[in-house]
C-alpha cells in the first residue's frame, strides 16, 4: 500500500469507527445481553459485525445511484445528512441511556443492534456522502477496506465487552460515548460546511 493509500485509509477508517458509535454500541450490548452466556453473546456479537459490515458496504456503493434515481444533488444531501449527524451527536453528548431487554428466543443481531443502534439514520445519511463523493475505483476500494476494517474493530470491542467493561466500568463508557459525541458533532459540522460551499458555488 502506498504512503497516499495508506493515509486515506487510516484517515477513512477513524472516521468510520466514531460513526459507527462504538462506546454507544457496546453499552446497548451490554445492556441487551446481560441474561445471556458467554457463549450467547459472543456468536450475537459476530452477527451484529456481519450484519453492520454487508449493510455499510452496500449503502457506501450505493450513494450515487440513489442520488440519481431522485435526482438529489450531492451538494444538498450533505447539508441534510450533517444536520441528522449533528442531532445524533447531541444525543451522545446529552447522555442517551439503552436499557432494552434482549427478547426471548429472538434475533437482535440485526434489529436493533445492527440497524439502527450501529447504523442509525444519520449514520446511513454519512455513508451515503461518503461513498458518493468517491470517483475512482481505487478510492472505492480503499473506503470498502476502511469499513470493513471499521466493523471489524467494533466486532472485537463487543467480543470483549465484558472485559472493557470490568476495564471503564458504566461511567467510562459514557464519558467516552459523550467524547464521540464531540468528534461526530465536528464531523457533521465539516459535512454541512462543505454542502453549503458547494450549493452557492453552484
Amino acid at each position: 500500500m502506498t504512503t497516499s493509500a495508506a493515509t486515506l485509509f487510516i484517515e477513512t477508517y477513524i472516521k468510520l469507527f466514531f460513526l459507527l458509535t462504538p462506546f454507544f454500541v457496546l453499552s446497548a450490548f451490554l445492556s441487551m445481553t446481560r441474561t445471556m452466556d458467554l457463549r450467547a453473546r459472543r456468536i450475537l456479537a459476530l452477527r451484529v459485525t456481519a450484519a453492520v459490515a454487508v449493510a455499510g458496504c452496500v449503502l457506501s456503493l450505493a450513494g450515487g445511484a440513489i442520488f440519481s434515481l431522485f435526482g438529489i444533488t450531492l451538494d444538498a444531501f450533505r447539508v441534510g445528512a450533517g444536520a441528522l449527524l449533528f442531532l445524533s451527536a447531541v444525543g451522545l453528548v446529552r447522555g442517551g441511556r439503552v436499557e432494552a431487554e434482549a427478547d426471548d428466543g429472538g434475533d437482535i443481531s440485526v434489529v436493533p443492534l445492527a440497524i439502527p443502534i450501529t447504523i442509525g439514520p444519520a449514520t446511513v445519511g454519512a455513508l451515503l456522502v461518503m461513498g458518493a463523493q468517491l470517483e475512482t475505483a481505487w478510492e472505492r476500494s480503499v473506503e470498502i477496506g476502511a469499513f470493513l476494517a471499521a466493523s471489524l474493530s467494533v466486532g472485537a470491542m463487543l467480543l470483549a465487552a465484558t472485559a472493557i467493561e470490568r476495564l471503564v466500568g458504566r461511567m467510562g463508557l459514557t464519558i467516552l460515548s459523550k467524547l464521540t459525541g464531540l468528534i461526530l458533532a465536528a464531523l457533521s459540522a465539516q459535512i454541512v460546511f462543505t454542502g453549503v460551499r458547494g450549493l452557492l458555488a453552484s
